[in-house]
């Protein structure tokens, strides 16, 4: 794989990072960089974090869905969506409130999961 330091425009972060596949191509084709690098170029960075932001509010639904549900994991990312909402504010685009709305309906799912008493 090329190093991400070498495509113009592009520049590592950390040593050793590695570009994680964001489109949706099939297992079975092997990772292209260049290609994968064109397409986070080409896709508005608000649809990106969109896309983000579900993800992350399907795992924290997933710790709560669990039995017991997992309150430390689902306060965790149900923190970071609230922190990336706070920081990235009417900038994440036409689909903010959808955001907002989202994440406190996962919130309340949590609440009734914290108050819920222990099952025996």
């Amino acid at each position: 794989m090329a190093d991400p330091g070498s495509v113009p425009g592009v520049k590592s972060v950390a040593v050793g990072a590695t570009l994680v596949g964001m489109t949706d191509q099939a297992s079975e084709q092997p990772f292209n960089e260049s290609e994968e690098i064109a397409h986070l170029r080409s896709t508005p960075v608000e649809t990106v974090l969109g896309n983000h932001f579900f993800v992350l509010l399907q795992l924290a639904a997933v710790h709560l869905a669990a039995t017991p549900p997992d309150l430390a994991a689902a306060q965790l990312v149900i923190d970071t969506i609230a922190a990336m909402l706070q920081a990235g504010g009417e900038r994440l685009g036409e689909h903010v409130d959808l955001y907002r709305n989202a994440l406190a309906e996962v919130q309340q799912v949590y609440v009734r999961a914290a108050t819920r008493p222990a099952e025996t």
